[in-house]
């Protein structure tokens, strides 16, 4: 497969590109600081410097033809303001279902968040869960083979492999290195095509859970 990751400097995201490239997959990863070029170069990325927030979704399309699937990973990061968190984890996630729509991408993994849902409460992370759900609300609607991945809190620790895979997952955290393995899995086999899904640290091997999907 030929994957484009956007945001592909995130902890996730890079987890996500050595799983794919040591089982000899292509990953072109979509980054906004030229800086990092190197480093996913590094560990067998193309990389394609874009800035999400910019780009034309028509512009976006073109860098991702080609691709059998897209995964967006990006995201205004902690500290950022609302005004980013509305062009960045709403605005950039449905430029690239535009792009994809465009370029006839159909598979679309969206990283989205524990408790996304437009119609969230409160400030801070209240906005954040808006974007989110509002993204995830559009990439449902668009008719492409989607699944969106909602991890709970998350942590550096190493992966164990387990996880709990639900609708709504009691568990509190969840390694990075656990959602990107989950990821991997959805994107190189038949599971999870067409679900929403909480992630959290459990105790069913990977392959199991999204099996049980």
């Amino acid at each position: 497969m030929r994957v484009a990751i956007a945001g592909g400097h995130g902890k996730i995201a890079m987890k996500l590109t050595r799983l794919l490239e040591a089982d000899g997959h292509q990953v072109l990863s979509i980054v906004r600081d030229p800086d990092h070029v190197e480093e996913l170069r590094g560990i067998g990325a193309e990389v394609d410097v874009l800035d999400l927030e910019q780009i034309s979704a028509e512009d976006l399309g073109a860098a991702v033809a080609g691709c059998d699937a897209v995964v967006f990973a990006a995201g205004a990061g902690p500290g950022s303001g609302p005004e980013r968190k509305e062009t960045v984890d709403y605005g950039a996630a449905v430029k690239l279902i535009a792009a994809a729509e465009r370029s006839d991408v159909r598979r679309y993994v969206m990283v989205s968040s524990r408790g996304a849902n437009a119609h969230a409460e409160g400030d801070d992370f209240g906005v954040y869960l808006r974007a989110k759900g509002r993204a995830d609300d559009a990439l449902r609607l668009s008719g492409l083979d989607a699944t969106i991945v909602r991890p709970v809190a998350l942590t550096d620790d190493p992966g164990t492999g387990a996880v709990e895979i639900s609708e709504y997952a009691e568990g509190e955290t969840v390694s990075r290195e656990d959602v990107a393995a989950v990821i991997a899995a959805v994107l190189t086999g038949d599971a999870a095509s067409g679900v929403t899904f909480e992630l959290a640290s459990g105790h069913t091997p990977i392959p199991e859970a999204l099996v049980k999907l």
